[in-house]
């Protein structure tokens, strides 16, 4: 690495970067949703550079890797907009949902797949195989009901194809999720909850017995209640069920025994649990009956154990990551999804026995000099009412440079979505190309994240645009007084909920000096009555209902107090987004090009909520770049392709 007295001198903002958009679209990928089967290990691939197309993986016992996936088809379903659960694989036959049209399909071993779903508006997810009946049962979402919401139900489908798109099993709430069937094909488990509540909010763990003509007996209420969470029941191989709660505070591992009686495996401050926001979340699996591979989150950062269930004792197994879910595992091996702060995501296979680490896939395979990259740093700061908030930090790192004595860095805050949700540390090349450009970054998960238990995520009850607003303004001033960041050219971005809380402190707050808004969220009664069902009813529990407290919505909404804003916003938005339509950003551009303040828009066709398409995502992070090269006054390193900013 260059020393100091090596180093080029050039103010924050203009360091010449490595991490070039190109080289973040071209070379990256999402990775999720493992699978094991058999000896074979399936996962998704996520390819920004295929239009955002979900291809189905498959590493056999011979280390070959190959796409399952034709070409004109994508894994990927769109119940409760988000998804997740896009397929299941048994013997080596897949069962997925494909995007355009949403069918379930077959495919056997290297062979077509073929519709088992007829040509209508149904979507399925979160499937599982009951060889024993010839079927698969699954989630359904129901959009051919007219008149007012789709019907979510639990469905069964025939292996060989239904063309009714498959049999009502269970019905009657507004959802569900986790069908999972018990090792001898007697008892169906599943999570179902009602509106106005989200499922980290309060769900019911619910069994049923398995009729020999297939359907069910009447359920039973295991655990959960409107103000107790259930996440990710889970049949072990001798036929107990277990399931994570959050009974005490923390999303913990138990299990009911015999007689219905719930017990703690272990109970402990720390989370076994997150947010059901897509289907097939997985933190721990069975190597046999008396041990689960389990990942569990400590102040931000996760770690991997084995757990006892007999004894309750938790064996810490040692990895270098400290982001780590999708988690799977059979006698001898687990497989799971894992980064760090120097290592992007990747799909990981740990040989149980010799604790050998096998890295099968990584979200990118560029080799980047680790001088150029910023490694967070977990900070606590004071927040309003006495509390404290967490949040990770970023200084500027670029090996080949320093700046002028006595300047302070641009600071970005940057506020994730949800905003039930959480940042994570795992290697993200969007933050490293602020950071090795001279641009510090502060990752807030402000009150009402996840991983800090659950009196930690209810801080944002009733408080959205509040609680999370005060968080970042006070991470900001925090790294400002400790002389950490140029208070002066401070930004704020997010995306979705975190584009609200970046409009929301532009408008109500004076802190930051710009921000950009991806897909976010201006009017909240707009978002209350024009969004999708499975969060129709989610503002409930985070600013009131509606429209009984209308007031409430108006009075947090930026849209109608443009006046209070000062300072320039460009917007990033999918033209095709059902959760946060475009009108929600269209109108506010036009309320700030009246105000004849510096403003951007760039609308994406063919987006949806959250950028997929390479193109859309480098163009983003150029278009950000670049505006606040011109708010701020710094020069780049590098031309980039610039955005019209009106009003500058």
């Amino acid at each position: 690495m260059t020393n100091n007295d090596e180093k080029q001198v050039a103010p924050y903002g203009s360091w010449k970067s490595p991490i070039t958009s190109d080289l973040i679209v071209g070379g990256t990928i999402g990775l999720s949703q493992v699978v094991l089967d058999g000896r074979d290990t399936y996962w998704i691939e996520m390819r920004p550079k295929e239009g955002g197309r979900n291809c189905i993986v498959r590493r056999d016992v011979e280390g070959r890797i190959n796409d399952m996936t034709p070409k004109d088809f994508s894994a990927r379903t769109r119940v409760h907009e988000y998804g997740g659960g896009d397929y299941v694989v048994a013997e080596g036959t897949i069962y997925f949902s494909n995007f355009t049209d949403q069918r379930l399909y077959k495919q056997a071993a290297d062979g077509e797949p073929r519709p088992l779903t007829p040509a209508v508006d149904m979507r399925y997810a979160d499937a599982i195989i009951d060889r024993r009946r010839n079927r698969l049962i699954a989630v359904r979402e129901d959009h051919t009901i007219g008149g007012g919401e789709p019907q979510n139900t639990i469905v069964s489908v025939r292996l060989d194809g239904e063309d009714n798109g498959g049999s009502v099993l269970v019905s009657g709430r507004n959802f569900y999720s986790s069908p999972r069937l018990s090792p001898d094909g007697t008892r169906l488990a599943w999570l179902e909850w009602n509106h106005p509540n989200m499922p980290w909010d309060g769900c019911e763990l619910r069994v049923a017995e398995v009729k020999d003509d297939g359907s069910l007996g009447q359920s039973r209420l295991i655990a959960g209640s409107i103000k107790e969470s259930i996440f990710q029941p889970e049949w072990s191989p001798d036929g107990t069920l277990y399931f994570v709660s959050d009974r005490n505070n923390w999303w913990n591992i138990y299990r009911a025994d015999q007689d219905g009686n719930v017990v703690a495996v272990r109970e402990m401050s720390a989370e076994f649990g997150m947010p059901q926001w897509v289907f097939g979340l997985s933190m721990y699996a069975f190597e046999n009956a008396d041990s689960i591979i389990c990942a569990y989150i400590e102040q931000g950062a996760t770690r991997l154990a084995r757990l006892n269930t007999v004894t309750g004792k938790l064996g810490s197994i040692e990895t270098p990551f400290t982001d780590i879910t999708y988690v799977r595992a059979a006698q001898g091996r687990a497989s799971f999804r894992a980064g760090s702060p120097t290592q992007f995501a990747s799909i990981v296979e740990l040989d149980l026995v010799t604790s050998e680490i096998k890295i099968l896939r990584r979200a990118s395979d560029l080799q980047i000099d680790e001088g150029y990259l910023s490694v967070p740093q977990a900070i606590e700061f004071p927040t309003e009412d006495g509390k404290t908030a967490h949040a990770f930090f970023y200084a500027p790192r670029n090996m080949d440079f320093q700046a002028p004595d006595g300047e302070r860095p641009p600071l970005l805050v940057r506020s994730h979505g949800g905003p039930t949700s959480a940042t994570t540390t795992t290697l993200s090349l969007s933050i490293q190309y602020w950071t090795s450009r001279g641009i510090a970054v502060l990752d807030v998960n402000y009150g009402g994240s996840t991983g800090y238990g659950r009196d930690y995520r209810e801080r944002l009850k009733d408080a959205w645009g509040i609680v999370d607003v005060d968080d970042c303004v006070n991470g900001a001033r925090y790294l400002t007084k400790r002389g950490l960041a140029d208070g002066a050219r401070s930004a704020i971005s997010g995306g979705s909920a975190g584009g609200y809380t970046t409009l929301a402190a532009l408008t109500f707050r004076k802190t930051f000096g710009a921000g950009a808004s991806h897909y976010g969220v201006s009017d909240l009664a707009a978002l209350a009555t024009d969004t999708h069902k499975f969060e129709s009813r989610y503002l409930d529990g985070l600013i009131g209902p509606y429209p009984e407290r209308a007031d409430l919505y108006r009075e947090r909404s930026p849209i109608h107090f443009t006046d209070k804003l000062s300072c320039p916003v460009i917007f990033f938005q999918g033209l095709e987004d059902k959760v946060v339509p475009p009108a929600q950003a269209e109108v506010m551009v036009e309320a700030l090009r009246k105000k004849g303040l510096p403003v951007a828009y760039v609308p994406f066709e063919g987006e949806q909520h959250g950028f997929r398409r390479a193109e859309n995502i480098k163009r983003a992070l150029d278009g950000e770049l670049y505006f606040y090269s011109r708010i701020f006054g710094f020069n780049l390193a590098d031309e980039v392709e610039p955005v019209t900013i009106e009003n500058l």
